[in-house]
């Protein structure tokens, strides 16, 4: 294995493990700010405003995320300017979880029952104080199991910035097969790391599944 030993291999691993959370959460927490502002316009009573929402989420949805990142990382370079890996991952990404999000978010606002809408509209609330006050509460409820579920597919997701040449997980363990010429070993450990860290998100996203439909059970 050259002059690499296992615990080489795994600290290697371990930096890139770091790289790949850093950047899932960078595009959780940047992908759900946009998602927000792309869920007010999807529901927007303007009906050019919902229909460009609606485009903005059949793309991100509707294409692959690697060439989504293609098109960042090459697209803006056509412009003259440098991007560097990790700037076009992570814009990358969240313009695709933004997109995810904001219909995973409507699906839990359009489940809020109509009469809601029609009580806070009596109380004359405007259309975004009944978001604020009446309807977003309840849909934060709903929405909790599927966000945290769709943080799996995140940090899966950041495996295909590699080919960009961000260095996280994969592209680290890519790396390291190469110079060890122990591919098998290498991609083991990778694996595992993404189970690692993906599989507490599945289980909690399970609990909280189970938990919120006990809770309308009891009612």
């Amino acid at each position: 294995m050259n002059e690499f030993s296992i615990w080489d291999i795994l600290r290697n691993l371990g930096f890139g493990a770091l790289w790949t959370i850093g950047l899932s959460l960078t595009a959780f927490v940047l992908g759900g700010s946009a998602g927000l502002l792309v869920l007010t316009a999807r529901m927007s009573k303007k009906i050019w405003v919902q229909r460009a929402a609606r485009g903005y989420i059949e793309f991100f949805q509707g294409t692959p995320l690697l060439m989504q990142l293609f098109m960042v990382f090459f697209g803006i370079a056509l412009l003259g300017v440098d991007v560097p890996p990790w700037l076009a991952a992570a814009l990358g990404l969240t313009l695709f979880s933004s997109a995810y999000l904001a219909e995973i978010w409507r699906g839990c606002v359009d489940s809020i029952p109509k009469g809601q809408w029609e009580a806070s509209a009596s109380l004359a609330m405007s259309w975004l104080e009944q978001m604020r006050h009446v309807i977003l509460p309840q849909a934060l409820r709903i929405a909790v199991a599927p966000t945290v579920g769709f943080s799996v597919q995140i940090v899966k997701g950041t495996a295909v910035t590699s080919i960009i040449g961000f260095a996280e997980l994969t592209k680290t363990g890519s790396m390291l097969a190469n110079a060890t010429f122990q591919p098998f070993m290498v991609f083991g450990f990778v694996a595992l790391g993404y189970f690692i860290l993906c599989y507490p998100l599945s289980h909690y996203a399970a609990s909280l599944e189970r938990k919120f439909h006990g809770s309308l059970g009891s009612h």
